[in-house]
């Protein structure tokens, strides 16, 4: 079953955090399990981010989530971030 989490989060420096994430996607490269990601910006709030990430089943997802690259790419995610992000799982149920 596909699974997608959606991973919220405010930050005052997004050059810094697109940076993080282009280097966690080289660092994963032929490891990563993810199947695709869309990043976007509230177009109310420029410091609200939403990143939604689908993996092909949970078990796909937590063998990504434990990679050292993605435990250490989610500290510095923490600490660009202005709070905690917010993390939704979700399993798909249905996809029209």
């Amino acid at each position: 079953m596909t699974f997608v989490q959606i991973i919220e989060y405010e930050t005052d420096r997004p050059e810094e955090v697109n940076a993080v994430f282009d280097e966690w996607l080289k660092k994963t490269e032929g490891k990563r399990t993810v199947t695709r990601e869309s990043h976007g910006r509230d177009r109310e709030d420029s410091r609200h981010y939403v990143d939604i990430v689908e993996f092909p089943s949970y078990e796909q997802a937590m063998t990504n989530s434990n990679l050292p690259e993605t435990q250490r790419t989610a500290q510095q995610l923490r600490d660009l971030c202005t709070g905690e992000p917010r993390f939704v799982d979700l399993d798909v149920v249905g996809e029209f």
